[in-house]
């Protein structure tokens, strides 16, 4: 099960009640769009507990369609890594 946007605020919003839906909205919308201005710079994203996102460039490359055999240029665009924490590696495992 994949958890969507919608359903972050549904959690949030039981787990901290004192606060309007629309303002736990707002705050994710603004951590959200501020992970997304970062990485667009070039920027590492570190969340401490969780994990780090940060870009590589992938270089430009001919490619082959699959369907018809045909090659095709890829032009160098970048891409999203993400690294684990160690806590959350471990939480994961059940290492704790």
């Amino acid at each position: 099960m994949a958890i969507v946007k919608s359903k972050l605020l549904k959690q949030l919003s039981k787990n901290y009640p004192n606060f309007l839906k629309k303002d736990l909205e707002k705050f994710t919308d603004i951590i959200l769009d501020e992970i997304k201005r970062a990485l667009k710079r070039g920027d590492r994203v570190e969340l401490r507990g969780f994990g780090m996102f940060s870009t590589k460039i992938q270089k430009p490359r001919i490619s082959r369609n699959p369907r018809t055999g045909e090659k095709v240029n890829t032009p160098q665009k970048k891409t999203i890594n993400f690294k684990m924490s160690k806590d959350l590696f471990k939480k994961l495992n059940n290492e704790e």
